[in-house]
């Protein structure tokens, strides 16, 4: 990844990593310090995308246009791999190469609707950012939003654009919180293809007609109430 065209393709709009559109622009903009440095600016857009935009995994849908990072900002919440987009497309946009990166992961922040509808608590292709800083690509995992680990009992997940930005093996009592099971690498943009077939293979009791859509029975405004239900009986 030393050569220069390598990184320099990371800069470029993509398929739901729309940082060409007017909107990432304008975030952006009102986001980024002209009187600091990148990985400062990093750290900015991270944060942003971490707290401003809420986790919400009930909306879980492989539609392109669905995943893409304005989408995203429009609607002011997302699953961990649609906040991963968004800040790529910022990132993009402010001149800092940035990738999708995918693991398997148990994930033990979620709750009994979501579990019972996917079968499982195993995420497939749980999404973070790859970012170029320093001359090297650091991991930012900016998917759970600082009110969503006080309920929880997590430490918020910080990043410093120096070190690896993955979740925390226990939350704050000691009980398991995330467990990386599988590295599937990292893209320029989704690997939709695969991601469906996993999706269709692990997901298929869940999945509605809508390709890579979970079950209707997951409604995104049910996330709140479930959380709250959840966390009370911690």
């Amino acid at each position: 990844m030393r050569n220069s065209a390598e990184v320099r393709k990371y800069l470029e709009p993509s398929l739901t990593v729309d940082s060409s559109n007017p909107a990432i622009g304008n975030c952006a903009d009102n986001l980024l310090d002209a009187n600091t440095d990148t990985v400062e600016n990093a750290q900015r857009l991270y944060y942003w995308v971490r707290d401003s935009i809420r986790y919400n995994p009930y909306g879980i849908d492989l539609d392109p246009a669905m995943l893409s990072a304005s989408h995203t900002l429009k609607s002011g919440e997302g699953w961990c791999v649609p906040k991963a987009i968004l800040l790529a497309a910022l990132c993009r946009y402010a001149g800092i190469p940035a990738r999708l990166g995918f693991s398997d992961v148990r994930n033990h922040l979620s709750t009994e609707r979501l579990r019972s509808t996917m079968g499982t608590d195993i995420f497939y292709f749980h999404g973070y950012t790859s970012l170029y800083l320093g001359g090297r690509w650091v991991k930012a995992t900016p998917a759970f939003n600082i009110e969503l680990c006080d309920k929880f009992g997590l430490k918020p997940l910080e990043f410093d654009g120096r070190i690896d930005s993955l979740y925390h093996e226990y939350d704050n009592a000691g009980n398991r919180h995330m467990q990386y099971l599988n590295d599937r690498g990292e893209f320029l943009d989704i690997p939709l293809k695969d991601m469906t077939a996993v999706f269709r293979e692990k997901y298929a009791s869940a999945l509605s007609g809508h390709v890579g859509k979970l079950s209707a029975r997951l409604d995104s405004a049910q996330w709140d109430a479930d959380v709250a239900h959840e966390t009370d009986e911690r």
